[in-house]
């Protein structure tokens, strides 16, 4: 059985020597992870003492940044502590290779990564068929 911290207790580890976060009710050991945290430690480091749930889903991270969370995992958040509005059902949660968060935010850039070199090479072979012809 995991073990049971609330968040006062998860709250006193906020320094870059001990900095744990709560995340979907998970309490999470980040500090060997502060240097290497893309957006910087100063986020993760605000994100102690408090349940970071909403922080950690609007940036929409990776499955692969969901699966790094494994190896920092220390126990769970006491439930009585647990707003119950950032807890999402199993169904919600990312499967491998599939993110349901910001999927439309998503599918907006990789329609724009596809469009955008189409229409550039569209661009070209006009201006080449152009120069070609006279």
């Amino acid at each position: 059985m995991a073990k049971l911290y609330t968040l006062a207790e998860v709250g006193e580890h906020n320094t870059r020597e001990d900095c744990w976060v709560t995340v979907f009710g998970k309490v999470y050991n980040v500090t060997t992870f502060l240097d290497e945290h893309p957006g910087g430690d100063e986020i993760l480091l605000a994100a102690t003492g408090k349940d970071a749930t909403d922080e950690f889903d609007d940036v929409g991270h990776s499955h692969d940044a969901w699966a790094m969370l494994e190896k920092y995992y220390v126990g769970e958040l006491n439930k009585s502590n647990i707003p119950t509005k950032n807890i999402p059902s199993p169904a919600l949660l990312p499967t491998k290779g599939v993110d349901h968060r910001g999927k439309k935010k998503n599918y907006f850039v990789y329609v724009i990564q596809f469009l955008v070199p189409l229409i550039i090479l569209n661009v070209v072979v006009a201006f080449l068929s152009k120069s070609s012809a006279s």
